[in-house]
């Protein structure tokens, strides 16, 4: 029997195991159903709209009425009044509103007479944290807007012209450019690195259960039968339907995403692509190799997903390497996902094509080295079968 036939039969075997083995479309499509759909509809909007905001009003006039309609009217803000401090901290505490903000007394008068009255902000940035972050930022931007109208409107009476009560409110203007995502929309750099991420997850846990239920259903000698002994035969010809399914799962995100959604896309889907297949193989070997030093399944699958789970930590989409201690720096190179970040950031914001790029695709091809290093010792776990079951 040649290679192919080899590789046809074990095929053919595993094909078998998955339509008897509903867990294994368990724990690949339907996870990155779900999390699809979860969240392109939690960030569908973008970013989190109508935030609770309360109001506790101490003033009562029209320059603290019109700054409570100010507020009301952004897009991230919904002002919510309240009647003393204590009520608008209570719905802060149970999670209600993300902030309160208290107008003192006399605050157009002090506004009035130049004492510089002091606005109380309180904000919960615990949870949630995005949530209380912009809720404060809404605020802040209108206490700003409100003093700059309030200034205004004094230099009007002293008689200032328009362009220098400009020039005054605002001596210097910042014009700013948010590269890649105009709209500063969290979708957009989120959902591409967080649903990759879960795919990447669905790999590792669903090869190592694979290839450890060999050992712990006992059917891992005929496997090596079937691949004439061969252990790299065997596991080439288990990975097959699982390559194939994976890489449909991490096309189709990106279909999606940049097909379906239009996601802002600098550079080529085809590269992206690329890069989506690199990732799976990377992510393929990696639980090779985890189940060849733990050839044992609740060993093998607990190790995979704790180190998937790392592995959004160490990609730096969400905070900076350079920002880890530098101890914990290096070990972003342990994790496939921070390359395909690197792509992610070069060819969709940037779109520097594959001469911007290559070092990290070549990164993720290296991780495919891993299963050779260890490839003796999971064929010994295999025909002797001398590791635990369980």
């Amino acid at each position: 029997m040649n290679w192919f036939s080899q590789i046809g039969s074990i095929l053919r075997r595993e094909i078998g195991i998955i339509r008897k083995r509903p867990l294994y479309i368990l724990g690949s499509g339907v996870p990155m159903l779900v999390s699809t759909v979860f969240f392109l509809t939690f960030l569908g909007e973008g970013m989190p709209q109508d935030l609770r905001i309360g109001i506790v009003d101490l003033d009562q006039t029209s320059t603290s009425r019109n700054f409570r309609q100010q507020l009301d009217a952004t897009q991230l803000g919904q002002a919510l009044p309240f009647e003393s401090v204590a009520q608008a901290r209570r719905e802060m505490e149970t999670g209600r509103i993300s902030a309160f903000v208290v107008i003192p007394e006399r605050f157009n008068e002090d506004i009035q007479a130049n004492r510089c009255p002091k606005m109380g902000v309180y904000v919960n940035t615990m949870n949630p944290v995005i949530g209380g972050a912009l809720a404060y930022k809404d605020i802040l931007t209108m206490v700003n807007l409100t003093n700059g109208a309030v200034q205004r409107e004094v230099l009007r009476a002293k008689g200032v012209n328009e362009r220098e009560i400009m020039g005054r409110i605002q001596p210097v203007v910042v014009d700013a450019h948010t590269i890649g995502n105009g709209p500063t929309n969290y979708g957009y750099y989120l959902n591409n690195m967080i649903l990759t991420g879960i795919l990447a997850m669905c790999i590792v846990l669903v090869i190592a259960y694979s290839l450890a239920s060999e050992l712990k259903y006992g059917t891992s000698r005929h496997l090596l039968e079937s691949a004439d002994g061969s252990v790299v035969t065997a596991v080439v010809g288990k990975m097959v339907p699982y390559t194939v399914l994976f890489a449909l799962l991490g096309v189709g995100i990106q279909l999606i995403l940049f097909g379906w959604l239009h996601y802002p896309l600098k550079g080529s889907i085809g590269w992206m692509i690329l890069a989506m297949l690199a990732l799976v193989l990377a992510y393929e070997g990696i639980a090779i190799f985890i189940v060849s030093l733990v050839p044992t399944l609740r060993l093998s699958v607990c190790i995979g997903a704790l180190y998937s789970v790392l592995g959004f930590s160490f990609a730096g989409f969400t905070l900076p390497i350079s920002s880890l201690p530098a101890g914990l720096q290096g070990l972003s190179v342990l994790f496939p996902l921070r390359f395909y970040y690197q792509i992610f950031v070069r060819e969709v914001i940037y779109g520097t094509g594959f001469a911007g790029w290559w070092p990290y695709l070549t990164a993720l091809l290296a991780y495919l080295i891993l299963p050779f290093l260890t490839a003796k010792r999971l064929e010994n776990a295999y025909r002797y079968q001398n590791y635990p079951r369980n």
